[in-house]
């Protein structure tokens, strides 16, 4: 039942640590400036709000879909004639989809902003490392998708873990590696 919702809620939670991160480098680098106001805005201060606002939408959107319509475990007998496949069934799609779309979203501005912010100076060159991190990270949950919705049974798990595993390993590599 809680499947979903372990996996939505900690990448929700990176995706906004990474949105918060490149907000910093995007602040530090216009509190650089001479008269700068946004030099309020540097410290620990903003990043744990944004991360914070972000991945509560995530768990109470989570929170929502568990309420309204949860996850069950449903028999399929159908699509393998002589077996049957105990599989995850969603419960409610939209709430699936709403979570699923929210963390897409959120690795979206991330990657937007990043991109905007990658012809800094030099010294601000981790805006470039988070775009490239943020590529591969969209790119591998864009190339699940087709994967896991023709997925069936134990296979379903085996796509997601590896789109997360992948991305992950992307995002730390990218990110850290340099």
């Amino acid at each position: 039942m809680l499947q979903q919702v372990t996996f939505g809620i900690p990448f929700t939670i990176s995706a906004s640590s990474i949105l918060a991160k490149t907000i910093m480098v995007f602040i530090a680098f216009k509190a650089t400036r001479p008269g700068s106001s946004c030099r309020k805005w540097v410290g620990i201060k903003l990043p744990n709000t944004v991360m914070l606002f972000c991945s509560s939408i995530q768990v109470m959107n989570c929170i929502l879909w568990l309420s309204i319509s949860p996850p069950f475990q449903e028999y399929d007998m159908d699509s393998y004639p002589g077996k049957i496949i105990i599989q995850c069934n969603e419960g409610s799609v939209i709430w699936f989809y709403f979570m699923l779309g929210y963390l897409g979203f959120l690795a979206a501005v991330s990657f937007v902003l990043a991109f905007m912010v990658r012809t800094l100076p030099d010294s601000f060159n981790e805006a470039k490392y988070i775009t490239f991190s943020m590529l591969v990270f969209c790119s591998v949950w864009i190339a699940m998708i087709p994967a896991y919705l023709s997925t069936r049974g134990k296979y379903m798990v085996a796509v997601e873990i590896f789109a997360i595993l992948t991305s992950s390993a992307g995002i730390l590599l990218c990110m850290f590696s340099p």
